[in-house]
């Protein structure tokens, strides 16, 4: 089966722009091109100023865990879903599917999403190299307001909690993904523990993520 027949199982609108691109692919080309264009300027190059520091502040934080503490710890950052095997030669994602792939030659490509829904989806083709894609900074998404907080002294989670109208087992959660990610360490006082924000730490990762925090 070819181009023209898969187009014309699909409909008459498939089949019109299968002979358009067959006829004369440099023209469709320069015309989706220019709808694109279009479209960018009149929805997306305005978001993607916001959208871009976000993704660089993330770029930056997965590396920098990767220098420091390995390749688990970076994995653990992209999602609590996704580890790393006892053997160190397999990443695990915990998702309902039960299946291996191979990535052996070929790698995996982590894609970071600002909008993406759900927060992990894993993609696959036979022939194509892996894509995980994550809603980009899980460390820092509703943390980040934690952050905000910490950043002005000690607190233990149930002020946290209180702070933010969070409960204190959702907080508990965030406070795991800001420790495994470096940022934060935790000290008990008596019958509470109370979590500190490591500035140096954070101040590493770069101006951007800094100013996300502190602003």
């Amino acid at each position: 089966m070819d181009v023209s027949d898969l187009a014309q199982a699909r409909g008459a609108l498939q089949e019109t722009f299968a002979e358009r691109l067959l006829a004369d692919p440099a023209a469709v080309r320069a015309r989706v091109r220019h709808t694109l264009e279009q479209c960018a300027e009149a929805f997306f190059d305005a978001a993607w100023t916001g959208v871009a520091v976000q993704l660089a502040t993330d770029l930056r934080l997965k590396n920098d865990l990767l220098k420091r503490q390995g390749i688990g710890a970076a994995l653990a950052s992209v999602s609590g879903a996704v580890t790393l095997a006892p053997d160190g030669d397999r990443i695990i994602v915990d998702k309902l599917q039960d299946r291996a792939i191979a990535a052996h030659g070929a790698g995996v490509t982590f894609l970071p999403s600002v909008f993406g829904r759900p927060h992990l989806v894993v993609i696959h083709a036979p022939g194509w190299q892996p894509v995980v894609q994550y809603l980009r900074l899980e460390a820092l998404a509703h943390p980040v307001r934690l952050l905000r907080t910490l950043a002005r002294g000690p607190h233990t989670t149930g002020e946290l909690a209180h702070a933010w109208e969070h409960s204190p087992p959702e907080v508990s959660r965030h406070l795991a993904v800001l420790r495994r990610a470096g940022l934060l360490t935790a000290r008990r006082h008596g019958r509470y523990v109370r979590h500190t924000l490591n500035l140096p730490d954070l101040t590493a990762l770069g101006a951007d993520l800094l100013t996300a925090v502190l602003r």
